[in-house]
């Protein structure tokens, strides 16, 4: 290399090398800097630190002021509240860390907010210098480690799986789950579990109803939203808002953050500034309302803690809408005025309380308490004391419980009356929380409170309420004398749920009716009639276009009762189908009873209601006027069933029970007089609380015996009305079809307790028909005349019960069935009748052989009586005189009518059992009452006579018969079949095939015919060839075949040769040994070719032609 060229590198390597030099110097002074800078900003922070622990004792005018909270409530060691405490009071260090900077003064502020043993405890360890409380977090950590007994890890868990909404808010009850939640440790879809099954059903069915939220925060926000929703939902029905008694302070003035109380203190309650401004103005203490002290000074203040010397209520919130209270309609009177209104009923306060704006208004008399009452929530918070109080108040509840009592006076804007916990300690009355009515009373009750009872509409005056004469009414009811009114039955009932609904067919209108003409006796009694109606307001005057006749019939006594012709009004009238009680079930719940009472109610269906809007319709037409009623009247078609469901729905608890309700009669029975006083007593309270009234003069009272129904029941069982029995012996002899039908169906309705009823009046049954001229026989005297008798010898039924045993005999003759239900005495061991059943043999049923008949007997009793014996708990027996039914229930092969007959058996239990005739005669009796003494064996037919129109033997017959005059029957021909000679079996099948009568039926028909009377070897060969061979047949038969369907036109070809035709001309004279010609057109070209061949060739020989010819 040339040095002068490699000068310049050397130079150039020297310069990098000094800089280099001086770049190693430069980081070694900058990290020397950065380790001064680092030391001295650790110095900086330890100095921050210490000034923060010890800062100077001036203050800081530039810094901004803290601001200023109340202090957390004082702690006096309850373990549920140490954390929530310590929380509270780290919040007051956190705002304030200027003021608590010190762990000193932390610990000296958190002891002297402790209280209780909590600060005894404190009190200890801050004398004794012990070590935590030298560091704040060691304190509260001693603290939490003495105190705090939260709820964590499996006892949250537990605690989480039993948690329920129950009558909280959703609100409440996601607090307390969140708190759980983060003790728990459950994961997120556990948690979303949990908290879906603990709400209530409403709110978890619309829940689910829809897409459930994946999340717990999305869940409770969705839940509280569908509660908002029932709550709007319940208010908008119409539902009041209900409020416990508590509910009545929550408007009453309580403590404030200007008067002491601190914002933060728990249940610290906030007053209006209405009542700020009051208590300041008439210079009232502002915590208590009370005069005479001050906030500073109120002896209520220190003791809200505790409510020890003062009333009780139940909360201070306001209830929710969606639920409900207990309320009971109430009556107060006082000197010169009386008032109406709703009472609570709350068992959670401990007095009875009034509404100090509703006495006000109503200038009920007050005075001042000697010393004034302490009032307390349920949860401790104070109340303003009670200083006033009502004079003796008389208080009515249900229209027959009145007391004299005395009201506290107290600020109530929801409810005007309270009835709490000493009253229903008191009078310990029996409630129904469905209905919001009271059932019964204290024992004392019914000396005191009961004996002094008003009517509770005040309106009514003492004279208007005189229920008559009360003789035949028990002293026992006499303080509900109020249900024997007749003016309150003559006045106008209220409104109800079970108004009278008119409601007409689709396009039609009630119809205008005729204007009756009056003698003057009816007149008056029309002029009576209507002044009564509208002085009681049941009717006013109409302008509506439809108008009934009104026409007057006569009563027992000869006076005259009007009549409403509302026949076509019932016409187009949409029926109500609800059902009326079967009298007969009035007679199968009276086991046991030994006292009865009847109770008859006055103006049964002007008690009712016509609903709203559809009094134009009961509109009628008199001389005087026209009019329309307010009420039910008589006549219309749905009053029975309005009025039975108004009552059974009013009874419904005691239906069956002890009370039988059929229309306006009402049966009560008891097996003891003491139980049925009770009885009497609740039903006639119910009617009270219901505007339902009794007609003292036709009741009944504590009765061994009494009439309804047309039936008298008493201890011993039910028997016949003797008016009715009286009736039927001196009923005259019938007349005409008219008068008969009059008499059975009075008869008919004592059928039950007469024997063979249906086969004993069969021949006045007989003469009913339409079909049949009316003339009285022999036959129908004597059915008439025994009929007679029966009613007079008819025995007493016992009524049944179903935890003995039954008997049911029964037997069967040949033309009925009879049965007898009975059941073995307890008194004289001897089987006494229950019901007796008896049924006329159809003509097929007649037909049946002697073990059927017998069996059908038993099928039909068990049918009729059901009721009993399908229920009950003995195993019953039949008795029967027919041996061979004791082995129907276990028999290996049964007809088809037996096999029906055994599904219909397998519901009971039931033993058969054999009676010889000669013991059975009391059913035998009811089975052949009627027959003839010689029994026809031959079987009868089902067709009335009236029905043949011609004799069943034919004149074939008598050929057939005519020709084995000379041929003789052979062996083999069947006994009731004829043997047909060869020279007539041509007729016979002209006769069973060909005659107008057959009508050329067909092999099988003809075969059919001839096989009911005659018999040859060869018939069903001869039939099917003479069937062949008719001429008409073929004729007239139709093919097997389906229809071929419509031609259609073949398609046209494209191209030649593409579709070919093929035929053959045969028969032709034999050319050169060639008879048939196969001719090929083409449909193209329509070109022709001739093949002639020697015969006609099968398909595969044409094939073979044709591929041959054309080479294909």
């Amino acid at each position: 290399m040339d040095p002068a060229t490699s000068d310049p590198l050397h130079s150039a390597v020297e310069i990098q090398g000094a800089m280099l030099g001086r770049h190693k110097q430069e980081l070694s002074a900058a990290r020397h800097a950065v380790e001064t800078l680092a030391t001295q900003v650790s110095n900086l922070t330890e100095q921050v630190h210490h000034l923060r622990l010890d800062p100077p004792a001036t203050s800081r005018a530039f810094e901004s002021p803290e601001p200023r909270i109340n202090n957390p409530p004082c702690y006096s060691g309850e373990p549920t509240e140490c954390r929530s405490f310590l929380t509270q009071c780290d919040i007051v260090f956190s705002l304030q860390p200027n003021t608590y900077s010190r762990s000193t003064a932390r610990v000296a502020y958190v002891i002297s907010l402790l209280i209780g043993r909590a600060r005894e405890w404190g009190t200890a360890i801050w004398e004794a210098r012990a070590e935590c409380t030298n560091q704040y977090q060691d304190f509260k950590e001693e603290m939490i480690r003495v105190f705090d007994r939260s709820v964590f890890g499996e006892e949250a868990s537990r605690a989480l799986s039993s948690l329920c909404q129950g009558n909280r808010s959703i609100t409440d009850y996601s607090i307390e789950f969140r708190t759980l939640a983060v003790s728990s440790g459950w994961n997120e879809p556990a948690l979303l579990a949990r908290l879906l099954e603990g709400f209530r059903a409403e709110v978890k069915d619309e829940i689910l109803s829809r897409e459930v939220p994946s999340s717990v925060d999305s869940l409770i926000e969705l839940a509280i939203r569908i509660e908002r929703r029932v709550d709007l939902r319940h208010r908008a029905r119409g539902k009041e808002l209900a409020l416990s008694v508590a509910s009545l302070s929550a408007s009453l003035p309580s403590s404030s953050a200007g008067s002491g109380a601190e914002s933060m203190q728990l249940g610290g309650i906030r007053i209006s500034t209405e009542e700020r401004e009051r208590r300041i103005t008439n210079r009232l203490c502002l915590y208590c309302g009370s005069a005479g002290h001050f906030v500073t000074s109120c002896p209520v203040k220190g003791q809200s803690s505790s409510v020890s010397g003062g009333l009780l209520v139940s909360a201070t919130t306001p209830v929710s809408p969606s639920r409900s209270c207990t309320t009971l309609s109430v009556h107060l009177r006082w000197t010169g005025s009386s008032a109406s209104c709703s009472a609570l009923i709350d068992s959670g306060a401990e007095g009875c309380f009034m509404d100090e704006t509703w006495a006000r208004e109503h200038d009920i008399p007050l005075r001042q308490l000697k010393e004034p009452t302490a009032l307390f929530a349920l949860d401790g918070s104070p109340l303003p004391r009670i200083q006033r109080e009502t004079l003796p108040l008389t208080l009515t509840v249900s229209g027959n419980h009145s007391e004299t009592i005395s009201f506290l006076i107290f600020r109530s804007p929801f409810t005007p009356v309270v009835l709490g916990h000493p009253w229903l300690v008191c009078h310990n009355p029996s409630i129904n929380w469905s209905s919001n009515s009271i059932l019964s009373w204290n024992v004392s009750c019914h000396v005191k409170c009961l004996m002094s009872a008003i009517p509770p509409v005040s309106s009514v005056s003492s004279s208007q309420e005189e229920p008559g004469d009360l003789t035949g009414v028990p002293e026992e009811y006499h303080d509900l004398r109020t249900v024997f009114s007749r003016s309150r039955a003559t006045s106008l009932p209220p409104h109800r749920s079970y108004d009278c609904s008119i409601d007409l067919l689709p396009g039609t209108t009630p119809p205008r009716g005729r204007l009756y003409s009056l003698s003057a006796p009816e007149r008056k009694a029309l002029e009576d009639y209507l002044s009564v109606a509208l002085d009681a307001g049941t009717i006013v005057p109409s302008s509506s276009p439809a108008g009934a006749g009104v026409f007057f019939v006569k009563k027992k006594d000869g006076s005259l009762r009007p009549c409403i012709d509302y026949r076509g009004l019932n016409d187009i009238t949409v029926k109500n189908r609800y059902p009326l009680p079967l009298m007969s079930s009035a007679f199968e719940i009276l086991q046991g009873a030994r006292f009865f009472t009847k109770l008859d109610l006055r103006n049964a269906y002007h008690l009712v209601r016509i609903r709203e809007g559809d009094e134009w319709k009961t509109a009628f037409n008199t001389p005087l006027g026209h009019f329309e009623y307010r009420v039910l009247p008589f006549g219309l078609a749905n009053a029975p069933a309005v009025f039975q469901a108004l009552v059974n729905d009013v009874l419904r608890d005691m239906l069956n029970i002890f009370v039988f309700v059929y229309l306006d009669d009402i049966l009560i029975f008891s097996p003891s007089l003491q139980i049925h006083v009770q009885h009497v007593r609740r039903v006639l309270q119910r009617l009270l609380e219901n505007c339902l009234f009794v007609k003292a003069e036709k009741c009944t009272f504590h009765a061994s015996s009494v009439t309804f129904l047309g039936s008298v029941i008493s201890v011993e069982g039910i028997k016949m009305d003797p008016a009715k029995v009286q009736a039927v012996i001196d009923w005259p002899v019938p007349k005409s079809r008219v008068e008969l039908q009059r008499f059975l169906g009075f008869a008919n309705f004592y059928r039950r307790f007469i024997r063979n009823f249906g086969q004993v009046a069969a021949p006045l049954t007989a003469l009913t028909s339409v079909k049949t001229c009316f003339k009285w026989s022999v036959s129908a005297q004597g059915a008439f005349d025994l009929l007679k008798n029966r009613f007079t010898s008819a025995p007493i039924l016992v009524t049944p019960d179903v935890s003995r045993q039954f008997v049911v005999e029964v037997d069967a003759s040949e033309v009925g069935v009879g049965a007898i239900l009975s059941q073995r005495s307890l008194s004289d061991d001897k089987v006494h009748p229950c019901a007796y059943f008896s049924h006329r043999l159809s003509p097929s049923e007649r037909n049946y052989d002697v073990g059927n008949r017998e069996l059908l007997a038993i099928r039909l009793a068990l049918g009729e009586w059901r009721q009993w014996l399908e229920g009950a708990t003995v195993p019953f027996v039949v008795w029967t005189d027919h041996r061979n039914l004791e082995y129907i229930r276990s028999a290996k092969r049964l007809n088809a009518r037996q096999a029906r007959w055994a599904l219909f058996f397998a519901r009971f239990e039931f033993v058969i059992s054999y009676r010889p005739g000669s013991k059975n005669t009391k059913p035998d009796a009811l089975s052949r009452l009627f027959s003839s003494s010689v029994a026809s064996t031959d079987p009868e037919g089902i067709l009335p006579e009236g029905r043949v129109v011609g004799l069943t033997v034919w004149g074939i017959e008598r050929q057939v018969k005519q020709a084995l005059t000379q041929t003789p029957s052979p062996r083999a021909c069947p006994r009731n079949l004829l043997f047909v000679p060869v020279p007539t079996r041509l007729a016979v099948l002209q006769w069973a095939h060909s005659a107008k009568l057959a009508g050329h039926p067909g092999v099988r028909g003809t075969l059919a015919s001839i096989r009911q009377r005659f018999w040859w070897p060869t018939r069903e060969h001869d039939t099917r060839r003479f069937v062949a061979a008719c001429s008409v047949c073929a004729q007239t038969k139709s093919g097997n075949s389906p229809p071929a369907g419509r031609l259609r036109p073949l398609p046209i070809p494209s191209r030649p040769w593409s579709h070919i035709a093929l035929d053959f001309v045969t028969g032709l004279p034999s050319s050169a040994g060639k008879t048939v010609i196969l001719t090929v057109v083409d449909r193209f070209s329509k070109a022709a070719h001739f093949i002639p061949l020697a015969k006609l060739p099968s398909a595969k020989e044409t094939a073979q032609i044709i591929i041959e010819s054309f080479a294909v």
